[in-house]
């Protein structure tokens, strides 16, 4: 996703930069909860309510109190070993542009050394089989839904690959909260087998109920320990095609890789746009199967 220019300079938007920093100042629990629901209420007289079957609401009740409780909910396969042939397949031939100023662009086999992370476009993503079809699967958005409290915005979606270097984390990959949005929820799904050395995703348990501070902050190992308890410290750790969500307003990191790549796939449900980033969404055959306003930012 691009980011917006929220200081003054070229594209410069006060209007998104205003709603942005707004919710980043408040800070309070009990008053971001009452923004929460005032805004919520709002959503549900201009899109009316999410549809939620029995069924599904069933499927996903265990993981929506999992994420109210810690901010954390293993999701299980969300990809069967075909689909994931499939999407790596499609990916081969991609250029993959280098995440961070330098912006760099190249296919995965001529990876750069000394490469960190690198996404692939958002039309390549949303060309890629089966992607956006687990976006607005009645699962996903049915526990999007219960999480947020109101039909949910598609607000970010990507895949990027984390590369083996040997250097510390720094970044997304130390330590730190997400303030997108009043309340938010994403989901990760890895497309590659995730084991320790493979850069894991950390997540501290319990965090997300935590004020974050005015200015957002990096945060170490051994103060995280001793805030939350290291058992509240989870690393997770799964075969290609497993998924899980996250309140990133907690506290989490994506471990930096040390044996083998890693390419993740991301979703962000939230209640408004995020206004750090600047929507462009694309036209693409078939966007009519999906909800109009759920896909807005993404779909046209």
């Amino acid at each position: 996703m691009q980011l917006a220019q929220l200081w003054p300079g070229p594209e410069f938007s006060p209007a998104q930069s205003l709603f942005y920093y707004t919710q980043r100042m408040v800070t309070a629990p009990v008053m971001r909860r009452m923004i929460v629901s005032g805004l919520c209420a709002l959503v549900r007289l201009r899109a009316g309510a999410q549809r939620i079957d029995q069924a599904t609401a069933t499927q996903v009740n265990d993981a929506s109190r999992l994420l109210k409780a810690d901010g954390f909910a293993a999701l299980g396969t969300l990809f069967t070993p075909a689909q994931l042939v499939e999407i790596h397949r499609f990916l081969a031939d991609k250029l993959l542009e280098e995440h961070g100023p330098r912006g760099r662009t190249f296919p995965l086999k001529a990876a750069p050394a000394d490469m960190r992370m690198a996404d692939y476009g958002l039309g390549d993503v949303l060309d890629c089989p089966h992607i956006l079809q687990l976006a607005n699967s009645p699962a996903l958005l049915s526990l999007a839904t219960q999480y947020i409290g109101c039909k949910p915005t598609l607000s970010a979606i990507g895949l990027r690959w984390s590369f083996p270097v040997d250097a510390p984390g720094e970044g997304l990959q130390a330590f730190h909260r997400d303030s997108d949005d009043w309340r938010f929820v994403k989901v990760f799904v890895y497309l590659t087998d995730v084991e320790h050395g493979c850069g894991p995703h950390v997540y501290v348990k319990g965090s997300h109920r935590a004020p974050a501070p005015l200015r957002l902050r990096t945060y170490g190992d051994e103060e995280l320990g001793r805030a939350y308890g290291d058992e509240q410290i989870v690393s997770v750790t799964g075969p290609a095609g497993m998924g899980f969500a996250a309140d990133t307003y907690g506290i989490h990191k994506g471990e930096v890789p040390t044996t083998r790549p890693r390419l993740l796939l991301q979703f962000q449900y939230s209640i408004l746009p995020v206004y750090a980033y600047r929507y462009r969404p694309l036209a693409r055959q078939g966007a009519q199967a999906f909800d109009a306003y759920i896909n807005r930012l993404i779909l046209r």
